[in-house]
């Protein structure tokens, strides 16, 4: 998709601007967030401010439905009931279908299954973890699981936990890091402090043990 800013968008945000040809803001800032959105070529935050005559290029292609690709991977349901399922994410699966995962995620395997909303392709998925990362997902549903899941992370009514193995040894064995971390700003597929997209990010630590 290609498309150029008129004199109606100068000053408009990106996503803004996206936000109709693409049928919902939120798919905007995804697509931009995973630096498939260009403008004059440049891969920019999804706060840019437009000017007139500035070419927008989106590769949709990056970003496949799920129900239009079959996908088999292997994955444990721990929990189900009617109105959502946790899945177990095996280490080496990425979630959702972006650059360079065009097939074989778990969004594309549990398509049918549940339900996303506006972003049907998501699949009822409304949190993510990275790809060597293995871990629970709870998954929608129904739209309104689906809802009301998004509405509970924003509120930060969810804890989620994480076992890790890290390099290197914090000089307490508790403790909070608490710094803002975004988009890095020139590798787009890592999240860094050194962004121009900062989110409140806190993390509480205790080290398990000492190897």
């Amino acid at each position: 998709m290609r498309l150029q800013a008129g004199p109606p968008d100068a000053g408009a945000r990106l996503d803004a601007f996206l936000a109709e040809p693409l049928g919902s803001r939120s798919r905007a800032q995804r697509l931009i967030d995973e630096g498939a959105v260009t403008v004059d070529g440049r891969v920019v935050a999804k706060r840019h401010k437009l000017a007139e005559g500035e070419v927008v290029e989106v590769q949709l292609r990056d970003v496949v439905p799920p129900q239009d690709v079959a996908a088999n991977v292997d994955y444990d349901v721990p929990y189900e009931d009617e109105h959502l399922l946790v899945v177990d994410k095996p280490a080496g699966v990425v979630v959702h279908p972006a650059r360079g995962h065009q097939t074989g995620t778990l969004a594309q395997a549990l398509a049918g299954v549940a339900e996303g909303g506006e972003d049907a392709w998501r699949a009822g998925i409304v949190h993510r973890l990275d790809r060597d990362t293995s871990g629970l997902l709870v998954v929608a549903k129904t739209e309104a699981v689906h809802a009301a899941l998004k509405d509970a992370l924003q509120r930060r009514e969810v804890t989620r936990e994480y076992l890790a193995l890290v390099e290197g040894r914090p000089p307490a064995r508790t403790g909070t890091i608490d710094a803002p971390i975004g988009r890095d700003r020139r590798v787009r597929t890592r999240m860094s402090t050194d962004t121009d997209e900062p989110r409140h990010a806190v993390t509480h630590f205790e080290i398990a043990e000492a190897l």
